[in-house]
Order: structure tokens, then sequence, then C-alpha cells
């Protein structure tokens, strides 16, 4: 018993080094932000812990100017600038307590805060400038309270993996 506890790994000693807590999320997204089913640059990458390395949130090709979209129905949180980029958040109706908070940058906001929103309503366009990516690019990001989850589980399989349209032979029976 003496061994088995001395190799244990220690117990973290904040919250911040703890993995973070499963979170649920309601596929509630009816729109993609920009475009019908856009490129990907760099997908969800979760940090090891609260404050360690990685991606938290997908980046999704847009030229600049595109309007983006809120995902789901919502209340604007935030429209305005965040370290001299655009970004616009939006906390998503009926998703639990706390919220989800999805946020968008680099955006020119079209929305003002406490700004009620509709799945696929523009709530602003593609900044040209303050992209984190080698091409101009969405940061898409969804938070519940402290915790970030991917944003890609907003969106119903049907939305997710929309390939091209199919026919399908019609038997008809006598």
């Amino acid at each position: 018993m003496t061994t088995a506890v001395l190799l244990a790994p220690p117990p973290p000693l904040f919250a911040a080094d703890a993995p973070p807590a499963d979170v649920t999320v309601p596929a509630v997204g009816r729109t993609w932000p920009v475009g019908a089913h856009p490129r990907v640059l760099r997908g969800w990458e979760p940090p090891a812990t609260a404050y360690g390395p990685g991606h938290r949130g997908v980046d999704l090709a847009a030229a600049p100017g595109t309007p983006v979209r809120a995902v789901a129905a919502g209340r604007v949180s935030f429209a305005g600038r965040v370290a001299g980029k655009g970004v616009v958040s939006v906390e998503l109706t009926g998703t639990g307590d706390p919220p989800l908070r999805t946020t968008y940058e680099p955006v020119t906001a079209a929305v003002e805060e406490g700004e009620e929103v509709e799945p696929g309503e523009v709530i602003g366009t593609v900044d040209a400038a303050g992209s984190h990516c080698t091409v101009t690019c969405v940061h898409w990001g969804v938070r519940r309270g402290g915790t970030y989850v991917n944003p890609l589980s907003l969106l119903p399989p049907w939305l997710l993996h929309k390939g091209p349209a199919r026919l399908l032979p019609v038997y008809v029976t006598a």
C-alpha cells in the first residue's frame, strides 16, 4: 500500500492544474458562422490544464468582408475591441446555467450589446486585419462559464457533415 501511494501522481495543487470538467453542449446551432460549410483551418485542441497550451476554438477560412452570423438564438453580451481585435460574443438562449457563450473574432460588429439575435442573423463582417491565421479567418470559440468547449459540438450532424445531395432510386411495386 505504501509503495502505491508513493508512486501515485500528486494531486493537483491548484484548480487550474485540474483537467477541464466535462461540459454538455446541446447541438443548438442552425448555421455555420461563415459560409455554407467553411474550411476549418485549425481545429479544437483542448488544453491539458486551464492555463496550458491549446487552441480554444476553431479557425474558419473567410475572406475579409464576409458576413458573420449567429449560429443560434441569443443575446449579444459583448461587441467591441479586445487587444485591438473586433470581437462579438453571444450568450445562447436555453443552454443552461451558466449559458453557453459563443465568440467570434476578428469581426466588425453590426450589433450592439444587449441586442437579441436569431440563428443566421448577421452580427458583423470579417475584419481584414487581426486574424491570427496565415490567411484571413474567423476564430470561433464557445465557453460555459470559465470552461472552453469545442464549438463544432454546437452543430447538429446534418449541418456538420452536410455532403452533396444524392438521388436515390425509387422502386415502384405494382
